[in-house]
């Protein structure tokens, strides 16, 4: 089957006639204050705070932030699918994200969006492959990746770079 978008955009890897739902499930508790411990399947739990100069007790990242986690997350995810469906070499991905927002909308000023603004996210991969493929890469993972495109909906002006470096650069994960 042919893709009828865009020549670049690889085949899907699952049966696009088939619908598969996946579902997500976490729970949290919250003791009345900003520091809210959440359980996502059978992991320890993780948390989220505020920092200090929000009025919170510091002692966790901010979800704010855990957002930004689950965009470079998501990202290295759909980079791998993507380049394990073409075929490309890589030899590791660095990321690096920020965001600005406006801390007024989310304490209820009215006509200020409680959201993200504006961001920049920085993806560095490190592969000997051709610029073509590379940037077909780029392109695939984009399109395909979910909070990506969840950013993309919200309209936030996010400014994506992408570059690309030999191989043999990458430092490697101490995980």
């Amino acid at each position: 089957m042919s893709n009828m978008i865009d020549p670049d955009i690889i085949e899907p890897s699952v049966d696009p006639a088939t619908k598969k739902i996946g579902i997500r499930h976490v729970k949290a508790s919250n003791a009345a204050g900003t520091r809210t411990k959440i359980q996502v399947r059978d992991f320890d739990p993780i948390y989220t705070d505020e920092p200090a100069s929000l009025g919170g007790t510091n002692s966790a990242p901010s979800p704010l932030e855990t957002v930004l986690v689950a965009l470079v997350g998501c990202d290295g995810v759909i980079i791998h699918g993507v380049a394990t469906a073409m075929g490309f070499a890589y030899s590791g991905v660095d990321l690096a994200c920020e965001s600005q927002i406006d801390v007024r909308g989310p304490k209820g000023v009215p006509g200020i969006r409680p959201y993200f603004e504006s961001g920049s996210l920085e993806i560095t991969v490190y592969s000997d492959e051709p610029e073509k493929r590379f940037d077909q890469l780029c392109k695939n993972v984009e399109y395909r990746c979910p909070v990506m495109n969840l950013f993309s909906a919200a309209k936030v002006d996010m400014k994506v770079t992408w570059i690309q470096k030999p191989a043999s650069e990458y430092a490697g994960n101490t995980d």
